[in-house]
């Protein structure tokens, strides 16, 4: 089983053109206001404040980076986590929202470095029409040699018969509560070995 032994921020960005250089493996997350993708951070990472939170839903509008280091037996590879700005929340004006789009799309396209692309979900509103749009948006934009990844988030929310629900209804998506810790050993080895190819 792979876990993490060091993490830490480097960076926030406003754009591409001011991002770190190309020079790892990077894992992007994207999702929802308040989906949860700092708290899924966090909970990978294995630190409780890595990555914070905005108190104002929709409010960061900035790519965070984050240098971390896996470790499977005895073997060590570094990555990066790519946080990118929150969408969805009905505060954004539409000139917000496209000019959010336009900078997404320029990153997705040009950044050869993202090798996996988490599309994380509130497991308790599994088909917003948001969430299906920019998973459609992404796709648009995606290159073939990075993979996406559905995580439905919260499901420590769901009763049993919800989730499995969830689950037969999304077979390859990845299920995940930062707060029971549920399903993040799982997800955590899932990207590394897609990066690393399971070495050791």
């Amino acid at each position: 089983m792979s876990t993490i032994i060091s993490a830490e921020f480097v960076k926030s960005a406003v754009s591409i053109r001011d991002s770190l250089p190309i020079d790892v493996s990077e894992v992007a997350f994207l999702g929802r206001s308040n989906v949860g993708k700092s708290s899924l951070i966090n909970s990978l990472c294995l630190k409780k404040a890595l990555a914070k939170s905005s108190a104002t839903p929709g409010k960061t509008r900035l790519i965070n980076f984050f240098d971390i280091i896996f470790k499977n037996g005895e073997e060590k590879h570094k990555a990066r986590f790519v946080d990118l700005p929150g969408f969805g929340y009905a505060k954004v004006s539409k000139s917000e929202l496209d000019k959010w789009q336009q900078s997404l799309a320029e990153f997705i396209s040009n950044r050869s470095s993202i090798a996996v692309f988490l599309m994380l979900i509130d497991s308790r509103h599994p088909d917003l029409d948001i969430d299906i749009q920019t998973r459609e948006f992404v796709e648009s934009f995606r290159r073939k040699d990075f993979v996406i990844f559905e995580v439905f988030t919260k499901i420590d929310k769901l009763n049993t018969k919800e989730l499995n629900t969830l689950k037969s209804a999304h077979p390859g998506g990845f299920f995940i509560s930062s707060t029971s810790k549920k399903g993040i050993d799982f997800l955590r080895d899932a990207i590394y070995e897609r990066i690393f190819g399971g070495e050791k």
